[in-house]
């Protein structure tokens, strides 16, 4: 029987791509500025502030209990004393190492952000590298031209893959989660990889797959179940309904879920077994998260939401029109499964957080770079201005409050920045202005070098987006950042309690144990971290530190629990002082009289 030859007439057709461009418009954005771009983004914010209050002092204090610790703090984290059963230990891991390896050079604070170089690599590559590979497939490729002249697949996804990691450093609501030691940088970076290990899987399924399973792992290890469910439920999308994946399913099935399973369970095991308490919280944390989304989770994510999403949501939409005939594509599959599946997710959230949107940062990049070749001209040439006009009037502002801090004019101003830092002793640092004059001729120079020079690429605009955050964002991180540090540090209030317990220490000859009522997990542990201050929660101990409003705190030092005790000392961080009396943040530290002896 002759063989059959397929017809060339049998290969699918695909629609007309909606990207149309030349191969000037994909010329090559030079390394080293992007380079610079992503370090200065990262560095600056890392270095010369203090750790703040919440959850970046929190994650602090956890990496120095497990570097102080044994291996009971590795398993299962704590602050102080105090067991943290949320999100998940790879944080703590990855900081406390970095602690024992680099904290001889610079100390445990610098040393414990180290780890956010680390996930905002992971992060950054992992987004460039999906991007390149989805943007060289046959799929994405702009309408070749007559006469040619349309780019080489290889200079069209770099392109892309620029375009999208400006994006991401672009987009507002990843700048400060970014520099925070907590559990959210490595849930991106994990996140981000899945994205990568997806488009890698296209081509080369098992390695790919391996990827995927130490994505799956890694973002279990991060924050648990809600960070594992976006990604799950965008690999079952894409097995059901990609065919471009079909073939790697094999790989994801022998080699992605098993590795993910090993990861997780490598820690799970021990530590259910070892500390089922801390395990028990941990089940109820997980739990606690999902539900149905309630009045105050939409409305928190009706405000916080967007800051996730500028400047790539809108045009993700665009991208998502304009290729809406390509969305069986996987350049465009890949990106709308991980964004719907953290939406669905969103909606089964019953109060979302920061932690929750950034699942929307790595799809929303890609789909925003796609949206770039098929927008016009003029339309791009308004997105310039726009990202001018905006970085522009906000590096004016953070000079004119400088000004107005370091001057009193405008007098108006000067009042309003002085209520909200109440005691505030403004100082000037020659290195953080020169800093900042630095940051700001170099935004003009880039603005400068937009307008004079006329570059053809396509990622002229998102480069001014991300060098006007990144010029922002310096000043901020100079300008402002003693009043900053003044207003969400513990610091001064530590050293207070400190030089305090030395005293009574000296005094009485005998170092006591301290119990603390009604302290915070954020205050416990920047005295944790700033001084080495561990309290006990329960027990008989002489001393007693008591946190509250300053009201009720003198209330029952006088008639109440602890009347006729000795105030040792008290204080509060002088930013609180803009409040009002009853709601003032406010620590005592007493001494208890024996039993009797008040009678007597």
């Amino acid at each position: 029987m002759p063989t059959r030859l397929p017809s060339p007439f049998s290969a699918p057709v695909l629609p007309p791509t909606p990207a149309r461009l030349t191969s000037h418009a994909a010329a090559k954005l030079p390394r080293w500025g992007l380079l610079a771009l992503c370090l200065l983004y990262i560095v600056v914010g890392l270095v010369m502030r203090e750790p703040w209050k919440s959850e970046d002092v929190i994650g602090l204090s956890q990496m120095w209990a497990a570097y102080d610790g044994g291996w009971q703090q590795w398993l299962a984290p704590e602050t102080a004393g105090v067991a943290v059963s949320q999100e998940g230990p790879i944080a703590t891991w990855v900081g406390a190492l970095c602690m024992w390896l680099f904290s001889p050079l610079f100390g445990t604070i610098l040393a414990g952000r180290v780890p956010n170089l680390i996930w905002f690599g992971i992060a950054s590559s992992s987004l460039w590298y999906g991007a390149y590979l989805l943007g060289r497939r046959t799929e994405a490729q702009p309408l070749a031209l007559p006469f040619g002249g349309q780019p080489e697949p290889r200079d069209y996804g770099r392109m892309l893959a620029d375009a999208a990691l400006l994006l991401l450093l672009a987009t507002l609501g990843v700048l400060w989660r970014s520099h925070e030691t907590s559990a959210e940088p490595a849930s991106l970076a994990f996140h981000a990889l899945a994205f990568y290990s997806l488009a890698r899987m296209l081509d080369h399924p098992r390695a790919g797959a391996l990827t995927l399973g130490l994505a799956l792992g890694g973002a279990f290890l991060a924050r648990g179940f809600p960070a594992v469910a976006p990604l799950a439920l965008a690999i079952a999308a894409l097995a059901w309904r990609s065919q471009a994946l079909r073939p790697a399913l094999r790989c994801i099935a022998l080699l992605s879920v098993p590795l993910a399973l090993l990861l997780g369970l490598a820690w799970w095991l021990p530590t259910a077994l070892l500390k089922p308490y801390w395990m028990s919280g941990w089940w109820a944390w997980n739990a606690s998260v999902f539900g149905f989304l309630t009045a105050e989770g939409l409305s928190s994510a009706v405000r916080n939401m967007p800051w996730f999403l500028w400047p790539t949501g809108p045009l993700a939409l665009l991208a998502l029109w304009r290729w809406r005939s390509y969305l069986r594509a996987p350049h465009i599959q890949i990106p709308v499964a991980l964004m719907l599946a953290a939406l669905l997710v969103l909606l089964g959230t019953r109060a979302p957080v920061d932690a929750e949107y950034l699942a929307l940062v790595t799809p929303g990049a890609m789909l925003a770079a796609l949206a770039l070749p098929t927008l016009r001209r003029g339309l791009i040439n308004a997105l310039d201005w726009f990202a001018v006009m905006v970085f522009s009037t906000a590096a004016c502002v953070v000079w004119v409050g400088w000004i107005a801090m370091m001057t009193g004019v405008p007098p108006k101003l000067a009042r309003n920045i002085a209520r909200q830092t109440p005691g505030f002793d403004v100082d000037f640092s020659l290195f953080a202005f020169l800093a900042a004059l630095a940051a700001s001729a170099a935004w003009i120079a880039l603005i400068a070098w937009r307008f004079r020079n006329r570059p053809t690429g396509l990622w002229r605009g998102t480069v001014l987006s991300a060098g006007g955050v990144v010029a922002c964002w310096l000043l901020i991180m100079t300008l402002w950042l003693p009043s900053i540090n003044y207003n969400k540090s513990y610091r001064l209030v530590s050293q207070g309690l400190a030089l305090s317990l030395a005293e009574e220490q000296a005094r009485t000859g005998r170092r006591e144990c301290v119990r603390s009522v009604g302290l915070g997990l954020s205050q416990r542990a920047s005295f944790a971290v700033f001084d080495g201050l561990v309290f006990e929660t329960s027990g008989g101990c002489p001393l007693v530190l008591l946190q509250g409003n300053a009201s009720v705190l003198w209330n029952i030092v006088r008639r109440g629990e602890y009347a006729h005790a000795s105030i040792l000392w008290e204080g509060t961080r002088a930013a609180e002082f803009r409040r009002a009396p009853d709601s003032r943040e406010y620590f005592m530290l007493i001494r208890q009289r024996p039993p009797g002896a008040a009678a007597s």
